[in-house]
């Protein structure tokens, strides 16, 4: 979109997992692509990824002190959140009249919350990204408040005012986009090298979101249990900060060959050279997760967590798996049914290309582009 006004200052606020992080990054480099010259500002909380992921990534970050809801009500931080809440407030409201900002940008998480509310009672043009097809209660909260509501997936009419709402798909970062064209051999054979991995074996990529997963930890150790003579096939594994060092001290422990085929990391940051790498992919079905696996077009496997909000990322994986883009895998069965799963792909070629044409179907390369549309038109008003 061609706009006449120049961007110059943008706050972008929220975070928390790499499902909220990895879709405000790819808004602030569109942004910077387009205005190079427009100081862009994160606020995020105190203690969470954002904190460290974003200034990595090259952008300044300020952090707030709050967090969300404790289901157990007896919990501190159920007591202190009040607090919190108004000291979050009474910074937020000292941020946006210290930058004085063209336009506030939320991606979800906890921090989104004080910064917009500040914000929207500003008058200063306010968005949020929605990536999920069942939002979180902090955008749910500032759907009748804010300006526009770009929205990852269709439906989101059930929660958000219908007039607010342009369906962008989720913004992905530039070096995760371009794995929508057909990757070069070479880049596949440094992909894998980047990652220890050496000769033509097939190479499966298990990840079980940016926090990881329990269930799918156990599903890998499993197969290096039922393999000590070795594998069929290697193993990148994406066992989640939380699980790190559990993971990395039973993986050092093995003394099976099948051990030695696979290499474990907490957070993998360059995740497309991890795509490039891999033959059969392994996931979690979040938002993100979603988008990117469309982009890649890789025969994928889905496994829903349990554990969100009216079980959205199963609706996530139909989307994908009713149009035969991958094989949906209960939680409850990823255990003992991985290997299997896994095993039928890499051996029939041809339900593996299908898969990956199906998939591709549903890529939305241009997401951030659009949104940074949507952010334009706001400030041409």
């Amino acid at each position: 979109m061609n706009t006449n006004k120049p961007l110059e200052r943008v706050v972008i606020s929220g975070g928390g997992t790499g499902g909220h992080i990895h879709p405000a990054l790819a808004i602030a480099d569109e942004i910077k692509r387009r205005h190079p010259q427009c100081d862009i500002q994160f606020v995020g909380a105190k203690g969470r990824m954002e904190m460290e992921k974003v200034p990595q990534a090259g952008y300044p970050i300020t952090g707030l002190w709050i967090t969300g809801i404790d289901r157990n009500w007896r919990s501190l931080r159920n007591w202190l959140f009040p607090l919190k809440l108004i000291h979050s407030l009474i910074q937020a409201r000292r941020l946006v009249r210290k930058w004085n900002p063209e336009i506030a940008i939320g991606v979800g998480g906890f921090a989104s919350g004080p910064l917009l509310q500040v914000a929207s009672r500003r008058r200063i043009p306010t968005v949020i990204q929605e990536q999920n097809s069942f939002p979180g209660i902090t955008n749910r909260i500032l759907a009748k408040k804010v300006d526009r509501i770009c929205a990852g997936f269709p439906g989101l009419d059930r929660w958000f005012p219908a007039d607010r709402i342009i369906e962008t798909g989720n913004p992905l970062r530039s070096h995760v986009a371009a794995l929508a064209s057909d990757i070069p051999p070479e880049v596949v054979h440094d992909a894998r090298h980047h990652f220890g991995f050496e000769g033509t074996r097939p190479l499966v990529f298990v990840m079980g979101g940016s926090l990881g997963a329990l269930s799918m930890n156990e599903a890998v150790q499993h197969l290096c249990d039922q393999h000590p003579d070795g594998l069929p096939f290697d193993v990148l594994w994406q066992c989640g900060g939380r699980y790190e060092s559990r993971c990395q001290a039973w993986l050092k422990d093995q003394t099976s060959k099948a051990s030695l085929q696979v290499r474990c990391f907490g957070f993998i940051d360059r995740v497309d050279w991890a795509y490039a790498a891999a033959d059969v992919i392994a996931s979690r079905a979040g938002a993100m997760s979603i988008a990117e696996l469309s982009l890649v077009g890789k025969p994928t496997i889905l496994v829903p967590s349990p554990h969100v909000a009216e079980d959205h990322q199963t609706r996530n994986a139909l989307s994908l798996s009713e149009r035969g883009g991958a094989i949906l895998l209960k939680d409850q069965q990823v255990v003992l049914g991985l290997g299997d799963a896994l095993k039928s792909l890499l051996g029939d070629p041809e339900t593996c290309a299908q898969m990956a044409y199906a998939i591709q179907q549903a890529a939305r390369p241009d997401a951030a582009s659009h949104v940074v549309d949507v952010v334009e038109s706001l400030i041409q008003l």
